[in-house]
Parts: C-alpha cells; sequence; structure tokens
C-alpha cells in the first residue's frame, strides 16, 4: 500500500512540477518539467535518504565511535525484528532524530547530539524505538522522496521568481507576471499540503509502536515533551535551510518565524503525550507522566553541556 502511495505521491508532484515548467516557459516549459521531473523520481528513490543526511550535516557511526548509541540501536532493531540500520550523528544542540531509507534493509537513523546531551537513556531508547517504527511501518521511504521533491519545488518556486518577472512572453508562453506569482506562492503551499497529508495520523502509529518495542510509554512521552520544549529555544540552523525536511524530525525542528507554521507537519505534542499516557494506564503501568520542568540539562549518564574534541567537533561524552 505504501509503495502504491508513494507512486501516486510521486505522479502529483510530477503534475505539479510541469504545472510550474508551463507557468515559467509554456509547453516547453511543461516538458523539460516532465523530463527533469522523471530524472529526479528516479534519483529520489535511490538517493533521497543520501540527500536528506548530507543536508543535515550527518555523520556515520559505529560501535567503536559511539558504542552506547549503537548498542542501543543494535538491541532494539532486534526487538523489532528489523535489520540494523546505519547510525548517523548530526552535531546540533537541538535534541531531536529521524530516520530515512527507501526499506527497512536499507535505512538509517539519525540523532542530534543535543539529543544524547539533554535526554536520559530511557527518552534515547524511546526516541530510537519511535524512528525504528517508521522504519517497520515502511514511511521512510515517502516521508524521505516528498522532503527532496518538495525542496526541489520550493527551489523552482524561488528560481522562477528571480527568472520569470521581467521575461518576455507571447500569448502561448505562460500566464506572466500573476501566473509565476500564483506559481510562487501555490507551488510551495501544495508540497507543504502534500507533507501535511503524509505525516500528523503517521506520527501516532510510530509513537504507538515505538512505546511497544522500548516498552516505556511514559519515557516516550517524556522524550517528547522535553524535545518539544527544547525546540521552541534552541535553534536549528540546518531545518531552517531545508524546511521541507521538517517533517520527517519526531519533533518539529523550526522554531516558527516567518512562514514556519506552514510546515508543521505533526500533530500537537500534548495530544501525543496524551495518547502514551492512556497506552501506558491500559498496561498498568501505575505512575503518571508529568511534563519536565525546567532543569539542568543532564545526559543518560548525568554528562552536563557539550564539551569540543581536540579537533573542534563535538565531545562524544557519556555516548562514547
Amino acid at each position: 500500500m505504501n509503495y502504491f502511495r508513494t507512486a501516486l505521491l510521486l505522479a502529483g508532484l510530477t503534475a505539479l512540477f510541469m504545472g510550474v515548467g508551463f507557468l515559467i516557459g509554456g509547453g516547453n516549459g511543461a516538458l523539460i518539467a516532465l523530463l527533469v521531473a522523471g530524472g529526479m523520481n528516479l534519483f529520489a528513490y535511490w538517493n533521497s535518504d543520501r540527500m536528506v543526511l548530507s543536508m543535515h550535516g550527518a555523520q556515520e557511526v559505529d560501535a567503536r565511535s559511539v558504542p552506547d548509541l549503537y548498542a542501543m540501536v543494535a538491541e532494539l532493531s532486534q526487538r523489532a525484528g528489523l535489520p540494523m540500520p546505519k547510525v548517523y550523528l548530526m552535531d546540533n544542540p537541538q535534541p531531536n532524530a529521524f530516520a530515512t531509507g527507501r526499506n527497512p534493509q536499507n535505512a538509517a537513523v539519525a540523532v542530534t547530539t543535543g539529543l544524547l546531551q539533554r535526554l536520559n537513556r530511557d527518552e534515547v531508547a524511546g526516541v530510537i524505538a519511535h524512528e525504528l517504527a517508521h522504519i517497520a511501518n515502511r514511511d521512510t521511504l515517502i516521508m524521505t522522496i516528498t522532503a527532496t521533491i518538495a525542496g526541489a519545488i520550493s527551489m523552482l518556486g524561488n528560481f522562477a521568481m528571480f527568472s520569470g518577472m521581467g521575461g518576455n512572453r507571447d500569448n502561448n508562453g505562460g500566464m506572466g507576471i500573476i501566473g509565476t506569482l500564483a506559481m510562487v506562492i501555490l507551488a510551495p503551499l501544495a508540497a507543504m499540503l502534500v507533507q501535511m497529508a503524509i505525516s500528523r495520523t503517521r506520527e501516532y502509529a510510530a509513537d504507538n509502536l515505538g512505546a511497544q518495542i522500548s516498552g516505556e510509554p511514559l519515557a516516550l512521552a517524556s522524550a517528547l515533551a522535553r524535545i518539544s520544549d527544547a525546540a521552541h529555544a534552541i535553534p536549528n540552523d540546518t531545518a531552517e535551510r531545508s524546511p521541507a525536511t521538517a517533517h520527517m524530525f519526531i519533533i518539529n525542528p523550526l522554531s516558527g518565524a516567518r512562514m514556519d507554521n506552514l510546515f508543521s507537519t505533526h500533530p500537537a505534542t500534548e495530544n501525543r503525550i496524551a495518547a502514551l499516557q492512556q497506552m501506558a494506564g491500559a498496561a498498568g503501568a501505575g505512575r503518571s507522566f508529568l511534563r519536565p520542568q525546567a532543569q539542568p540539562a543532564h545526559g543518560p549518564w548525568g554528562g552536563g553541556a557539550s564539551r569540543r574534541g581536540p579537533s573542534g567537533g563535538p565531545s562524544r561524552g557519556p555516548w562514547g
């Protein structure tokens, strides 16, 4: 079913891409856009995961560089019945994470250094389990391709604003300034609507399955609260430069400035927490979840603020 929806998404975004091409260059523009979209669809299917990881400066790590994190991913993957995904670390102070890959055999989980520094071990495990749930549910293909193509459409809109506003057009060459303005506004908006359509219910499903994988729904709820609080206080400059990838993260990484609210593809964090509380209650957890109060950040083993390594990169701290 997900493969059918992915094909449908690619077809819809291709049609949108052709419409943008028509507004820029008429019939010839639409034809060129079709050819470009076809090539981009193939490229996105095979390489969109690497593109997204590269956008966020993610570096692959292994059992030697970050042994505790790697061992945690391996254990949770085994519980979930999944192949071991690649593990990536992003040097970013905002706690957050995402999963990518076209299938479980070619998947990756990426976490920020801020996640390891600010959450405890159980909370990090909940986040990892949530991302593994996206992989198990085969959400990552459609989420990653959407991010790649939506980003390309937004870039095309910006290109049209600079290249099409003053150009001369004949009667068959497009819709002039009005058409260009409509395209600049509507093309990114249409891509955002697609992101919203595919993301909101999937987060609830990933929360549910992730809590089953980790066995700690309240730890995942606590993680969501901490990440949500931090996301409003700690900017994620990389995500701000690539807002079309925001729907991939466990919590929206955007600050809410400018047009960021249009990229709000996640359900309200409070609703997700309530669902996890209900799940814990049904399982007889016997303890209530309280939203954490402002307090000093502590890593999984009591680590403090981030430190820089001798090469200028992030110190691994308690995670290896």
